[in-house]
């Protein structure tokens, strides 16, 4: 029976110039051996590293976008990882195309390596200076403390919120001077501002109602501390900002590029949510930086 020919290989292997039997030399272009071998043994798989790795990646990205929406936590901010799970299948299914990655030039694939590369930098020198205040901790004796608002739902404040009062009735309770300032305004999905929540919520904790000040316009964290000063001397007055350990860098750069004399005061936040919290933190440092805020 006859066999199929065997898949083969085409090795050009170049010789050295050499002597032939008139005693000549053989120009080195005709010296060069044409080898064909046989591919044998198991066959490469189908997928590269690259791409099975996008393929996780993107794949725990669209289970997070789904457990975060059933969760009911936050913004719609959590369809970003719907939309960046679906980029990383893509460029899984790209890179496991193999023939066409070969054939792309090599400046090509190494630029986008290397602004890839630069890219991840990036991305962790900036969360790492977000993480760098993740347990920040206000010395004693200030003489405002500005907790920043977050979403007061039907039923009382949002776990995010909630845990910025906490902390900031623990700083109050230890400094009996300090004056407590509530800084929210009014969501369209929110029944009350998020200020006038704040402070009912410091009365019940039993906070004297002539240590709050209530700032109930502001819609952002810039103007959260913008409005927040028509009640402090920012020049001679020590100011805590209390909010939640991954906001506490991006919000005390606001507040010391408007002229507070700031440090941060971090409250909690839901661990699993980290990712996420995170990656809008370092998008929201980006935007600040850009306009000037920080």
């Amino acid at each position: 029976m006859g066999r199929h020919p065997a898949k083969q290989t085409k090795m050009i292997v170049y010789g050295i110039r050499m002597k032939n039997k008139r005693n000549s030399l053989v120009p080195f272009e005709k010296s060069r051996r044409v080898i064909y071998l046989e591919n044998r043994g198991r066959k490469r798989g189908r997928f590269s590293v690259g791409s099975v790795i996008f393929g996780i990646v993107g794949a725990l990205c669209i289970f997070y976008c789904i457990a975060i929406g059933f969760s009911g936590f936050g913004t719609k901010f959590f369809l970003i990882w719907g939309a960046g799970g679906a980029a990383c299948i893509l460029i899984g299914a790209a890179l496991a195309q193999k023939e066409w990655i070969a054939s792309l030039p090599m400046w090509l694939k190494g630029a986008v390596t290397g602004l890839f590369c630069m890219g991840v930098l990036f991305f962790c020198a900036v969360e790492g200076l977000i993480l760098s205040q993740y347990d920040a901790q206000a010395r004693p004796g200030a003489d405002y403390c500005i907790v920043l608002g977050a979403q007061w739902k039907t039923d009382g404040p949002s776990e995010v919120l909630r845990r910025r009062l906490d902390k900031a009735i623990e700083y109050l309770n230890a400094n009996p001077e300090t004056v407590a300032i509530v800084s929210g305004g009014q969501g369209s999905n929110e029944i009350i501002s998020e200020a006038a929540g704040m402070r009912q919520y410091l009365l019940s904790a039993g906070i004297a109602d002539e240590r709050i000040r209530v700032e109930d316009q502001s819609t952002n964290t810039c103007e959260n501390l913008a409005f927040s000063g028509a009640f402090v001397d920012k020049a001679n007055s020590n100011v805590v900002v209390v909010t939640n350990n991954f906001h506490v860098f991006r919000a005390v750069k606001i507040a010391r590029k408007q002229g507070y004399q700031a440090e941060g005061l971090a409250a909690d936040s839901v661990l699993w949510m980290a990712p996420n919290n995170l990656l809008r933190e370092f998008l929201g440092v980006l935007k600040d930086y850009a306009v000037g805020n920080m």
